[in-house]
């Protein structure tokens, strides 16, 4: 009479639960079903920011449609924070030239953090307008890079957080023309608005990072 151990060890163990190969394989196999299948608060996110879409491209707004879609023009390369450094530097002294400089390096910052990783890690295919019924009278030239995040929101939080650091006053009035971008990216329909709200949070925190970086340091005496 065999005992219980002897057995279980003559009885061959399986490995149908465990996938086969090294451990680098079994790796990527269990990465590979994880990618396939998001969170579920992730699907919702994107039903979200899908119905948020829709819902404003099939909102009539003819007054809207052309003052917009001038703003997400003016805005594109920067063109209108250019034009805002312009003004600071030339009517706020001293001052308002170190401003000017250290929010256009925010915006340079930004670019190369947004347009170039961020944007490739994030791989979001542009909106298709057509599908949504985008007026014509709201179009822009549609973008060929990603569409996440929007790099318009985010250069223009950056360059408004960066301009708060020495001019709040200033920034408050520009903080209102920034949101107002970031809406026209949505609205022109180049954009989804999770693209955007993720923009603004990035430019934010790199434009606050720069003015940090950039204001003079009270010296520490040993």
């Amino acid at each position: 009479m065999t005992s219980p151990a002897g057995a279980d060890a003559s009885v061959p163990r399986t490995s149908a639960a465990r996938p086969a190969g090294p451990p680098s394989e079994r790796l990527a196999a269990r990465l590979e079903v994880r990618d396939a299948t998001p969170p579920a608060v992730l699907d919702d996110l994107t039903r979200l920011d899908l119905a948020a879409y829709r819902a404003i491209a099939e909102t009539p707004t003819p007054t809207l449609d052309e003052p917009l879609r001038r703003l997400s023009i003016v805005a594109s390369h920067s063109k209108l924070w250019m034009g805002i450094a312009a003004l600071i530097a030339a009517f706020g002294g001293p001052s308002g030239r170190r401003t000017a400089v250290t929010a256009l390096t925010a915006v340079g910052v930004n670019s190369l953090v947004v347009n170039l990783p961020l944007k490739l890690l994030g791989r979001r295919a542009r909106p298709d307008r057509a599908a949504a019924r985008v007026s014509p009278t709201r179009h822009v030239p549609m973008p060929t890079s990603p569409s996440f995040p929007s790099g318009h929101a985010a250069s223009a939080f950056a360059f408004v957080a960066a301009v708060a650091r020495t001019m709040p006053g200033v920034a408050r009035y520009m903080r209102a023309l920034a949101y107002l971008v970031g809406y026209s990216r949505v609205h022109t329909g180049v954009h989804y608005p999770g693209d955007v709200i993720v923009g603004a949070f990035i430019g934010t925190a790199i434009g606050e990072s720069v003015a940090y970086a950039a204001s003079p340091r009270p010296r520490s005496w040993l």
